[in-house]
């Protein structure tokens, strides 16, 4: 039996906080959340996608569209996937990270829980359904979103 080498697999973006990525063709998504969230979003008929990686919950200055604010990062990849031609009331939304994961700092409300109820918030506020979610906890993730299944592997960090 002999292995099938394929040279069209499709392109591995690597995501780093701040950034935002919609794809309207087949592409593995990469990031590394702690405290920080990612959200992805697909359409499965448009066959669209779009992921966030966000490292605060929400920016002091209200007009800016910083993407490393959940507050704007978030709207912004609502607004961004629903140019490329996704529907709003067909998205489904997977959110991860927002561990707590250095022990010496454990505020009142930790930023990876402020980051993650951020991310609920504006997607509830959008009418979009959360149709999974691996968040807080005490360890990173590495994670991979294919955009053209809308599947997502996580590997806990640590």
């Amino acid at each position: 039996m002999s292995a099938v080498i394929r040279f069209d697999s499709p392109p591995v973006v690597h995501l780093h906080p701040g950034q935002i990525f919609i794809a309207t063709e087949p592409a593995t998504v990469m990031t590394i959340l702690g405290s920080c969230v990612a959200v992805c979003l697909w359409d499965p008929l448009a066959k669209i996608a779009g992921i966030n990686h966000f490292l605060l919950p929400s920016i002091p200055i209200s007009s800016t569209k910083d993407a490393r604010y959940g507050n704007t990062a978030m709207q912004r990849l609502v607004d961004d996937i629903i140019d490329r031609g996704a529907s709003k009331h067909r998205l489904m939304a997977k959110v991860f990270g927002g561990a707590n994961v250095i022990l010496a700092f454990v505020p009142k409300k930790p930023i990876g829980t402020q980051n993650v109820e951020i991310a609920r918030e504006i997607l509830a506020r959008n009418g979009i359904e959360i149709v999974s979610e691996q968040t807080g906890g005490r360890h990173g993730r590495k994670l991979h979103f294919d955009t053209a299944t809308g599947a997502v592997r996580i590997k806990e960090l640590g």
